[in-house]
């Protein structure tokens, strides 16, 4: 139940996505466009990720690639997947491509694991080495995933130098300082 209100899975789902549709349908109004109140078959629009999934699940319509997936993302994370600033395109890049490789382009798996890949060194190596300054300008090129990741590597950095600098280095548990009643 605590992943009902997920308010980051909902937000992913109202990223808009091209679409086209594969049947007539009567009795809507997607746009100003339609003011007949239906929508002819053949039809492009873009619609939330939540209404296309449904539409797409009931043949109703087809689901293009986004373009946050489009050529020329890819073509930039082939050159240099660390630079790229994925969130501008979309922030949930990881999820929503997941969540939209089945229903449009398989292909999108395999650029999904290659940027993570990529950035997921990246993203580890400035949470431990950049200086807070820095770290908020690189920041702004990471997705909701990635900074989660970061902040993750950073606290672990945190508590790993908070142990190796102070106090003892084991610690005796309570239970073992007790002495035990003598049996009678």
């Amino acid at each position: 139940m605590a992943n009902y209100y997920d308010i980051d899975g909902i937000l992913m789902e109202e990223e808009f996505v091209p679409v086209v549709f594969q049947k007539a349908i009567n009795g809507v109004n997607i746009d100003e466009s339609t003011e007949k109140g239906c929508v002819e078959q053949g039809s492009k629009t873009e619609l939330p990720f939540w209404l296309a999934h449904e539409l797409h699940m009931r043949q109703a319509v087809s689901i293009s690639v986004p373009t946050c997936f489009n050529q020329k993302t890819r073509l930039e994370i082939q050159a240099d997947a660390a630079c790229v600033d994925l969130r501008s395109r979309c922030p949930y890049f990881y999820e929503f491509g997941c969540k939209l490789a089945p229903l449009c382009d398989k292909s999108i798996g395999l650029l999904l694991s290659y940027a993570f890949q990529i950035r997921y060194k990246e993203v580890l190596h400035k949470a431990h080495t950049t200086a807070f300054a820095a770290a908020s300008k690189f920041l702004m090129l990471l997705t909701k995933e990635e900074t989660y990741l970061y902040e993750a590597a950073q606290s672990s950095m945190l508590a790993f130098k908070k142990w190796r600098m102070g106090g003892p280095r084991l610690q005796r548990a309570s239970i073992l300082g007790r002495k035990r009643k003598p049996a009678e």
